[in-house]
């Protein structure tokens, strides 16, 4: 009998082309309501979400039958990942689906910071000609920390290796990491030498809040900082007065505390960060291009294949 999953988001058509290959009956039904997944979840082997759909402990009781659940994407922290392997649940993301667009993401607002793009552009167009105001930095010589590296931290560094940079990192969970492409160093070592900063981490009880007012008081030098990886890891207030201060020169954000309006603009802080010339914002896109959603949808299905049935 074939085993049925539910595809409650969003995901490219070769995932279910390849499960139901496999033998799996695919239920898509991206526009699914919480209540109505809840009232059918019992009845499927498998689940498939993306961020929009939150696996608590609720979800998780319902979810009699459940087998595995895969996450287009590579963060997990809107699955309850200790409750779902407690009961014996697979979990399944596909961070090597989208490290490439991260990677070549950050990449791109960091030249942009460093080189104001974007102010420069906005000029132009208001018959401005101003060389001076926007002479720019370049990367070469400079020293570029990473925080967490992972897939995506690593994927940055790569990209990283043709502009002649000093690429550190700094990862709490691993050791042993150096490669080709970075040095692995203490925070320490982060916060002191330092000009750009990037963040690679999950989002976790330890992670969120971590760059406040008092991490980015310690750093030696201004730095530009980016953050790829989820809203919560940063205090957008901390970063608007980190710039105040001089200690952050350009900060390019992807993700933010509060995602989507209009909660976004009743925000105390957005008023602030949408006038700041000095931080350039993308919707949470860094890991969603048109080649990554198809590649997640193939590295999740890869790794479904390999469960025993």
């Amino acid at each position: 009998m074939d085993k049925n999953i539910l595809i409650v988001d969003d995901i490219h058509p070769i995932f279910i082309e390849q499960a139901e290959a496999m033998g799996y009956h695919c239920d898509y039904r991206p526009t699914i309501k919480p209540d109505e997944a809840y009232a059918i979840i019992g009845d499927y082997e498998g689940l498939v979400i993306r961020s929009k759909f939150l696996v608590d402990r609720k979800v998780l009781d319902l979810s009699t039958k459940l087998e595995f659940i895969c996450r287009a994407g590579a963060g997990m922290d809107n699955i309850d990942e200790a409750y779902a392997i407690e009961k014996g649940i697979i979990l399944i993301n596909a961070p090597e689906g989208n490290m490439d667009a991260v990677g070549e993401h950050a990449i791109g607002m960091l030249l942009s910071l460093m080189n104001n793009f974007n102010r420069a552009d906005a000029e132009i167009r208001k018959g401005e000609w101003k060389r001076e105001a926007n002479r720019g930095y370049e990367l070469k010589g400079k020293t570029v920390g990473i925080i967490g590296y992972g897939f995506m931290g690593s994927s940055f560094a790569k990209k990283l290796s043709g502009f002649g940079v000093n690429v550190i990192a700094y990862d709490k969970y691993k050791t042993g990491f150096s490669d080709q492409y970075a040095r692995e160093v203490s925070m320490e070592e982060i916060v002191k030498y330092s000009d750009v900063l990037s963040l690679h981490v999950p989002l976790t009880p330890e992670t969120s809040g971590l760059v406040n007012d008092e991490y980015l008081f310690h750093f030696k030098k201004p730095i530009f900082l980016l953050n790829t990886s989820r809203g919560k890891v940063v205090k957008t207030q901390a970063v608007l007065n980190a710039i105040k201060q001089g200690k952050v020169s350009g900060a390019g954000l992807d993700v933010l505390e509060t995602e989507k309006f209009p909660a976004l603009g009743e925000q105390a802080w957005y008023e602030e960060l949408r006038q700041s010339g000095r931080v350039l914002l993308t919707p949470h896109v860094a890991g969603w291009t048109f080649d990554s959603y198809r590649r997640i949808s193939e590295v999740m299905a890869e790794k479904l294949s390999k469960i025993k049935r």
